[in-house]
């Protein structure tokens, strides 16, 4: 099934300090940019052990509008710079975005 949308969201979550890899490395894979969030994390005490992992209460959401057919090449460099595949380390995941305004850096290559 083709798709039918032209953008998506990545979202990527990681302890509070690593925001700057992420846009790093989104950069290097051909993102323009990106949003940080601060956020916490639901768990009731300051750090908590789950299955011998420790879990940072603070985090930070990176949000990086892409072009649907750059998400996986700039994913890709993201949980490989940032070793998003260690346990404890964050996640990282992308939605369709159905329709977007507003962000010309995006469309800014289709108008030349």
């Amino acid at each position: 099934m083709e798709s039918t949308h032209k953008y998506d969201l990545i979202i990527t979550i990681v302890n509070k300090g690593y925001s700057d890899y992420v846009v790093q490395a989104s950069r290097e894979a051909g993102a323009t940019g990106g949003t940080i969030i601060n956020a916490l994390s639901s768990s009731a005490n300051d750090t908590e052990k789950f299955l011998g992992v420790t879990i940072h209460p603070e985090k930070e959401i990176v949000l990086t509008v892409v072009k649907t057919e750059d998400k996986a090449k700039i994913m890709k460099n993201i949980c490989e710079s940032t070793n998003l595949d260690t346990i404890g380390r964050g996640m990282c995941f992308a939605l369709p975005v159905s329709k977007l305004t507003g962000l010309t850096a995006l469309n800014s290559k289709n108008k030349k």
